[in-house]
């Protein structure tokens, strides 16, 4: 649990999972663990976690700017494998995470933009074509989605792509209202929770925003680091 905890922060702080980067901390935090007892080592791990979170910005703060480029595709994939099936298992759904990351039955799931490459829908808001896109990365812009359904879809304006999320994942249907009409265990979810869910009939720079906020609270409910304290009934 604690290093699922430590390598996550470290992907949504942007920071990079490499062994030059990972090989001094772990070295030291293993000799450090050395002979504790159970309760000892959750009360360890958890003092460790936080003086690794004190050396990055704010804990999961910097989730607030992060977006996708061509370094972190893949651990964002896995980050949205894992947002995706929390939502999904919390509203009684089966877990997906193994479908989510893997290719199976020729279903392979991919991050996949929530705007399609085309500035000039945007032009109301992005005079500049690399200002538009650099929002469009964002990661409250991004679902897991198969790609045979950004082949199909991915071109068209949100509003014409929004009915088609209902088909999708519980993450990507909290776009469109209906989520909230037909789905009691979801709805249940939300108001038990408090996570800031919200339909987006439209998806401007502004609700880009909205959505990594929803994105940065169920990453802080998945990686709790106060449940490794929970473990040992601490």
């Amino acid at each position: 649990m604690y290093l699922d905890m430590l390598l996550s922060r470290r992907v949504l702080t942007n920071h990079r999972n490499t062994y030059s980067s990972m090989y001094y901390g772990m070295f030291s935090a293993t000799r450090q663990l050395r002979g504790l007892s159970s309760e000892g080592l959750a009360h360890k791990l958890r003092e460790l976690y936080d003086v690794e979170a004190a050396q990055e910005v704010n804990h999961l703060t910097p989730v607030d700017w992060l977006e996708l480029h061509t370094q972190n595709r893949w651990p964002l994939h896995l980050i949205l494998a894992r947002l995706t099936d929390y939502v999904d298992q919390q509203s009684d759904e089966p877990s997906s995470y193994l479908k989510y990351v893997n290719d199976v039955a020729g279903q392979r799931y991919e991050v996949e933009h929530i705007w399609a490459d085309k500035p000039d829908q945007h032009l109301d808001e992005f005079g500049d074509p690399n200002a538009f896109r650099d929002r469009r990365n964002r990661f409250g812009g991004l679902l897991l989605l198969p790609k045979s359904f950004n082949a199909s879809f991915g071109d068209l304006p949100y509003e014409k792509k929004l009915p088609h999320y209902l088909s999708q994942n519980l993450l990507a249907r909290s776009l469109h209202p209906q989520c909230y009409d037909h789905n009691p265990r979801f709805v249940d979810f939300k108001n038990r929770s408090g996570l800031p869910f919200r339909a987006h009939e439209q998806f401007r720079a502004e609700d880009i925003e909205i959505r990594q906020g929803l994105y940065r609270a169920i990453a802080e409910r998945i990686w709790n680091p106060d449940l490794l304290l929970h473990e040992v009934g601490a």
